[in-house]
């Protein structure tokens, strides 16, 4: 990262106010247009100033082009920690300044709530055929052998099944796991899921209605936790990641069971996906961030469409493995 490009880069209010917004969360360039009252094509020649400075990173995704702030890394740390440093110093001493900022993070409170409503709504009209619409993604039966497969004869412990939907992976894994959690934010799914689970030992499972952006569970909670094509339904898979290593005991494991990158862009607006699958690569980084590390993915071809498995654990606990 070099200084003028940097330094130009913030000369305008523009670039400041989205720098600002980049802090909370990662944006299409049609949201930040929403967000700043501008039109699309002079925020992407904003958007453009701002990637060739070092200060964003643009991400795309079939037709969608996605902003986030740069991940810093080496020499560009400092100049990346000083630039947050005096922006947040801005806030602070310019009221004029703040007052903008504070009116641009209302308008993502709408973007966040439209994003909520549009997969809330898919949720509901779909509850009923799930089943049908994961079947479609990947064959269920190969996969779910291929889950049990990549588990092996570790016991589950307590377990946790993130996004349970109609309770199927909970069902698969109850009777290798003491305990079994299912989190879902649709009621629908919920009632569905209990109807799946009612035959089972009320004692080994429940249901419960949350975000998994923000886990209703204390840390260190459970031994395995389990997120079966739920990723793809996150804007922010980082914090998903975050909140499952949150409440996953530091010898645990989480199972990340989702697509594989695809351009299939039919899917966003068919099906509400958020993102089109994850490479290798990037979910290396997703989860070195959250700390987590996961050994080389199990694979499995469909209709089209590759459905991965990555187990991953805490490096932490891998590091005291080694030693």
């Amino acid at each position: 990262m070099r200084i003028e490009p940097l330094l130009g880069a913030l000369s305008d209010p523009t670039r400041l106010r989205i720098m600002r917004l980049l802090e909370h969360m990662e944006l299409a360039v049609g949201e930040l247009a929403q967000a700043l009252g501008q039109s699309q094509p002079r925020v992407s020649r904003h958007v453009a100033i701002l990637c060739d400075s070092g200060l964003a990173e643009r991400r795309r995704e079939g037709s969608w082009v996605y902003l986030r702030k740069a991940i810093a890394r080496g020499s560009d740390s400092a100049l990346a920690a000083a630039t947050s440093r005096l922006l947040d110093a801005a806030e602070v001493e310019d009221p004029e300044f703040a007052a903008r900022c504070a009116e641009d993070r209302r308008h993502l409170s709408a973007i966040r709530a439209r994003r909520e409503s549009k997969a809330a709504e898919f949720f509901a009209s779909h509850a009923e055929n799930w089943d049908q619409l994961r079947a479609m993604l990947c064959p269920p039966e190969e996969l779910e052998a291929k889950i049990l497969t990549a588990l092996g004869d570790e016991p589950l412990g307590r377990m946790l099944d993130i996004g349970t939907g109609t309770g199927r992976i909970a069902q698969l894994l109850a009777d290798r796991a003491d305990h079994v959690v299912g989190l879902d934010r649709s009621p629908e799914m919920l009632r569905l899921a209990r109807a799946r689970l009612q035959d089972r030992p009320a004692q080994r499972w429940e249901l419960v209605q949350g975000d998994f952006n923000a886990l209703p569970f204390a840390d260190d909670t459970f031994e395995t936790v389990v997120l079966h094509q739920v990723l793809h339904y996150a804007h922010e898979p980082v914090f998903a990641l975050q909140e499952a290593a949150r409440v996953a005991r530091p010898d645990g494991r989480i199972v990340i069971v989702d697509l594989a990158a695809h351009e299939r862009d039919e899917l966003r607006e068919r099906h509400a996906h958020a993102r089109l699958g994850f490479s290798d690569d990037q979910m290396d980084g997703f989860l070195h961030r959250c700390g987590l590390s996961a050994a080389e993915p199990l694979a499995l071809a469909g209709e089209g469409l590759t459905t991965k498995i990555w187990i991953a654990r805490h490096v932490s606990a891998l590091a005291n493995a080694q030693s």
